[in-house]
Order: structure tokens, then C-alpha cells, then sequence
């Protein structure tokens, strides 16, 4: 670790130790600069971080099906049906399912987001035309994991098949970062590359969308977090 890392990492742990878990406070900049392609936010107890762009609506990709998939689980029939293809849209981001359950519920996303206050998050005319943002989908798993903390949504991150769907690799971005316990991805499909992903490990939240790469996107995180979680928030 460099001397500049050192000097970041104490300063986080140092603010950590200073407040107690129950309050948040805003963080210093913990890390270098984040090229803008990348927008980042991270939520915890004692720490929450974003970067200037952390609030930018953009495309939710398959980020959005995380609030189809908690509508349908809290507020749906309660069927095998409906959480077969919860199952499939956490685990494997089966676009198939995401069709079927959000024709079911359209009002999903949007109930989704006024419920947690997630203001830069809209459904559009589907599913996949959602709109959404790093800090929105932070804010949203960090709320999971203090009022529902049980949620099949959080093991379903946690046992994300290797492959989606179709065919995709799962192990980019958030997912590389000290500490996860799950993770949730997106992406494009046609266009200029765009990804996302969005994980959850002990006591914290943290989402990345890149306008680029999978490559750039995990380059982008690791740079940014990766010291930095791990010495607040080990396993």
C-alpha cells in the first residue's frame, strides 16, 4: 500500500471509529478522482460516499429488476409463479422473466420507488426502458438489508449463477471488491457498452454504472473502494 493509500484508509477507519453505527455522516473524498463514464455510490451505517454523478438517472438495465422482484415478493399473489421468475431475474438476470413479471405488475417500479424515496428512478414504458441511478439502487439494498434483512432478494444476489441467462459472465465490477456477499448485474445488449452492478456484503451497499466495459467498469471500482472496504468493512 502506497502513501497516499495509507492515508486515505486511516483517515476512513478514523471516521469510522468516531460515530457510532446508528448515524450517518457525509465521507471526505476517499478516493482518486473516478472518470465520469463511471458513477459510484456507497452506503453505510457509518459511511456514505458517492461520486458527482452518483445521482445521474441512467439507464437502469437490469438493476431496475431488483424493485419488479421486491414489489412481486411483498405486494404480488404470493404464487410459485411469481417467485420462480424472482428467482430467475436475481440469480441468472433472465430478461424472459423480467417480461412476464413486469407485464404482471406494471406499476412495480414506480410503487418501488416512491415506497424508498428513490428519486431518479421511473419505470417508462417497460421494464427495460427504467431509468435509475447509483445512489438510488445503494440507498434501496442498504434499506433491505435494515428492514428486511431475510429478503429472498438478498440470497438470490448472494447464489448469482456464473452465467446469466444468456450466457453473459457475472463477475465484473462491485462483485470484485473485498467483502461481497452479492451482487446484481446489467447490461447492454445492443449500442455502445454500458454495464452496472450493484452489491451488498456486512453493513454496506455499493453500485457502479459505466458508460463502457466490464473491463473499465471493475478498473473504475477497484481503483476507487477496494482499500477502503476492506479495512472498514471486513468480512
Amino acid at each position: 500500500m502506497g502513501k497516499r493509500s495509507t492515508v486515505i484508509v486511516g483517515a476512513c477507519f478514523a471516521l469510522a471509529l468516531a460515530f457510532p453505527f446508528s448515524t450517518a455522516h457525509a465521507a471526505p473524498d476517499i478516493p482518486p478522482p473516478v472518470p465520469p463514464r463511471t458513477a459510484i455510490a456507497l452506503r453505510s451505517p457509518v459511511l456514505q460516499w458517492g461520486t458527482p454523478n452518483e445521482h445521474e438517472r441512467r439507464s437502469g438495465l437490469s438493476l431496475t429488476k431488483l424493485y419488479v422482484v421486491d414489489y412481486a415478493l411483498r405486494h404480488g399473489d404470493h404464487s410459485a409463479a411469481d417467485r420462480d421468475l424472482s428467482e430467475r431475474m436475481i440469480s441468472y438476470s433472465d430478461d424472459g422473466a423480467a417480461t412476464e413479471l413486469d407485464s404482471k405488475y406494471p406499476q412495480a417500479i414506480d410503487a418501488v420507488a416512491a415506497e424508498y424515496h428513490l428519486t431518479e428512478t421511473g419505470r417508462g414504458a417497460e421494464w427495460g426502458t427504467a431509468t435509475t441511478s447509483a445512489a438510488d439502487v445503494s440507498d434501496f439494498l442498504a434499506a433491505k438489508q435494515r428492514t428486511d434483512p431475510e429478503s429472498p432478494i438478498l440470497r438470490w444476489m448472494a447464489d448469482a449463477g456464473a452465467t446469466a441467462a444468456d450466457g453473459t459472465a457475472q463477475d465484473w465490477g462491485t462483485a470484485r471488491l473485498p467483502s461481497v456477499r452479492g451482487t446484481k448485474w446489467g447490461w447492454s445488449d445492443a449500442g455502445e457498452p454500458e454495464v452496472a452492478s450493484a452489491s451488498y456484503g456486512p453493513g454496506f451497499a455499493v453500485t457502479a454504472h459505466t458508460r463502457g466495459t466490464a473491463d473499465e467498469q471493475t478498473a473504475d471500482v477497484m481503483d476507487a473502494l477496494a482499500e477502503v472496504i476492506a479495512v472498514l468493512f471486513p468480512r
